[in-house]
């Protein structure tokens, strides 16, 4: 073994699976090579999937079902693979993958394995800023490193053990354990917290809320990495804060995306979410020919999931007629016309008065000209109407491909998100038993953009 510094035991870990999605695939080669003070020590085997093995994966990586029929189950190997990862810095490319991968496959069979992980691209990039590809066939030709059969386990876990070896003989060793620790990172959590949450953080996108010794929220954020945004609230500067003092449990829900990660803040802070029992909205009314009139409507009384001809969404009367105010001197409109004048018919309102209305008060503007000015000034705040005839998925899948969100919507509310069939069929199922109007104006503000931009693919369910 080359004279390098041994900081701490190491395992370089590649995986060859059926797939790359935790939920429905599964792991058909582990290949593993220990390297600590006694020396260097190589581990690999082929892992009966209990499924086939696809032509596109035989075609990638050489094995097929007949090769795997016989092998050993995981859960057969899990006691042995435990033994050789456990207290030891988990280190693969991509490392979400591999990581994540092992983890869903031990918490099938029960059992909650942890550990540090160093994922080999962000090394790369961290010791290597100037180079902009660090995929592992372009740092093999950048090195020179011989590859055996690529995509099998234990040849890819022989590239990353040359690698790093490639690494110490270009950097010292220092510069190297720097950029390990900035990217493994852990916070000194503070007492109350269990130590076993810094394994557990998930580098995913998502949404996570610190709670009180009570229970209570103190802070929800989303997150393209929720575990390194949780770090952040416990880094030593922050360590006397009262956030961090204050912190007895934390909770995080992964997403595959913007938009799963929006709606998982929104499921961690519904709790506090404030009431919408006076929420209301603008409706043009028609008043007589080319005659238009914003009336206030209010969520309690009209079905704001099917009306037509709403305009912003408020929280109480206030704040609506605040934002028509508002409105009405922007684009000069008469207040008499939108309802905010207590003068008499005929007679100029006050904002005539103060030369911001055009005179539609006193029929110096025509009324249908007003009108087209006021259909102007509201459009851009038009309530859409639900769109289709009942609930919809909004299918969002993460940049990898390992994870993929199924989004339930319907009426403008949020009905849940699924990653399997059972979890889907049972939101369906509350969908059938549960009627009414849902029409919850946070979730048209995080879904609507998506739905009208084209952003994610849309499946309408059948009930």
């Amino acid at each position: 073994m080359p004279d390098l510094p041994i900081h701490e035991p190491l395992v370089f870990v590649d995986l060859e699976t059926t797939g790359a999605n935790f939920a429905n695939d599964r792991i058909i080669e582990v290949g593993l090579i220990q390297v600590d003070q006694e020396g260097v020590r190589e581990w690999s085997t082929l892992v009966d999937p209990g499924l086939p093995v696809s032509p596109f994966i035989t075609g990638l990586t050489g094995i097929d079902t007949k090769m795997v029929e016989g092998a050993p189950t995981f859960e057969q190997l899990a006691p042995e693979l435990l033994e050789k990862l456990r207290g030891r810095l988990f280190i693969a490319h991509n490392a979400r993958f591999d990581y994540g991968f092992l983890k869903h496959e031990f918490r099938r069979i029960g059992i909650a394995f942890r550990a540090t992980s160093l994922c080999t691209v962000k090394l790369s990039r961290k010791l290597f800023p100037g180079h902009h590809r660090h995929s592992l066939d372009t740092l093999v030709e950048r090195y020179g490193i011989a590859t055996g059969d690529r995509h099998r386990a234990l040849a890819d876990a022989r590239v990353l053990w040359d690698l790093w070896q490639h690494w110490h003989a270009l950097l010292p060793a220092e510069t190297i354990r720097n950029a390990v620790e900035l990217i493994t990172g852990r916070p000194e959590l503070p007492s109350q917290l269990d130590p076993a949450l810094l394994d557990d953080l998930p580098e995913a996108p998502g949404a996570y809320a610190l709670f009180g010794k009570e229970g209570e929220l103190l802070l929800a954020k989303r997150a393209t990495n929720i575990r390194q945004q949780v770090f952040t609230h416990f880094a030593p500067a922050k360590r006397d804060t009262a956030l961090v003092r204050d912190t007895w449990r934390i909770e995080w829900r992964e997403a595959a995306g913007e938009l799963g990660a929006r709606l998982r803040e929104f499921e961690l802070t519904a709790a506090l979410s404030r009431p919408h029992d006076d929420l209301c909205s603008w409706q043009l009314v028609c008043h007589g020919d080319g005659d238009f009139r914003p009336a206030l409507v209010f969520a309690r009384d009209v079905d704001f999931t099917h009306t037509e001809n709403l305009f912003g969404l408020y929280q109480s009367r206030r704040e609506a007629v605040h934002a028509l105010r508002k409105l009405a001197e922007a684009h000069r409109l008469c207040h008499h016309q939108v309802g905010l004048g207590n003068n008499k018919p005929g007679e100029p309102c006050i904002a005539y008065k103060q030369k911001t209305c055009r005179g539609a008060c006193i029929g110096k503007e025509p009324l249908s000209l007003h009108s087209t000015r006021l259909m102007t000034a509201l459009a851009k705040h038009r309530i859409h109407p639900w769109p289709y005839p009942g609930p919809i998925t909004l299918i969002e899948r993460d940049e990898f491909g390992m994870r993929e969100d199924v989004h339930v919507i319907d009426a403008w509310g949020y009905l849940g998100t699924a990653h399997d069939e059972a979890t889907l069929q049972g939101i369906i199922e509350n969908c059938r038993t549960n009627t009414g109007s849902r029409f919850d104006p946070d979730i048209y503000r995080i879904v609507g953009k998506y739905i009208k931009e084209g952003r994610l693919k849309v499946v309408p369910l059948t009930l």
